[in-house]
């Protein structure tokens, strides 16, 4: 069996409160095995002979929405991609918050160029594989990054995480 990362987007935000408990118990109930939840902020490992595909997501998906009554993007990573995020080195210079957004797939060039066209003073970003890095200069929270807008230039849903997140995650299962 095989360790996994399952970032799942809409928990614990915009009013959709899931106790990490309920959470555990949900991936339990997909026959998943030595299932952790890291944060409360839907992130969740878990152990499983399935290959961490689309067909993976899916079923996570379908299973959540139907337990918890609304879509959940799931976006899931091995252990090693996990660590390859948390070693890679987008910008040259620091900034106040990295972020790592999580997609289904590479990007193709035009929309690559799309995101980098989001580029402010305060906000920079960079396109790797299946992952999006942002650098903000100032806290996420203020600012003008139009989330939706990004989505709808991807073609699809995507689901942050601060770095932070990821390292820690990195250190507690890369061993």
């Amino acid at each position: 069996m095989s360790k996994y990362v399952a970032f799942l987007k809409a928990i614990n935000v915009g009013g959709h409160v899931v106790k990490m408990d309920e959470l555990r118990e949900l991936f339990a109930g997909m026959k998943f095995s030595n299932v952790e939840t890291f944060i409360a902020s839907g992130n969740v490992i878990f152990e499983t002979k399935s290959a961490p595909d689309r067909k993976l997501e899916q079923k996570i998906e379908k299973h959540l929405e139907a337990a918890l009554g609304y879509a959940v993007g799931t976006f899931v990573r091995s252990l090693e991609e996990i660590r390859a995020v948390s070693e890679y080195q987008p910008f040259s210079r620091k900034g106040l918050v990295l972020n790592v957004g999580f997609i289904r797939d590479a990007l193709s060039a035009g929309v690559v160029e799309q995101v980098m066209g989001f580029k402010t003073d305060v906000d920079e970003f960079h396109v790797y594989g299946r992952e999006v890095y942002w650098l903000c200069q100032i806290r996420t929270s203020d600012s003008k990054f139009p989330a939706k807008k990004f989505e709808k230039a991807i073609g699809g849903e995507i689901t942050w995480r601060n770095m932070n997140t990821v390292m820690r995650l990195t250190d507690k299962y890369s061993r």
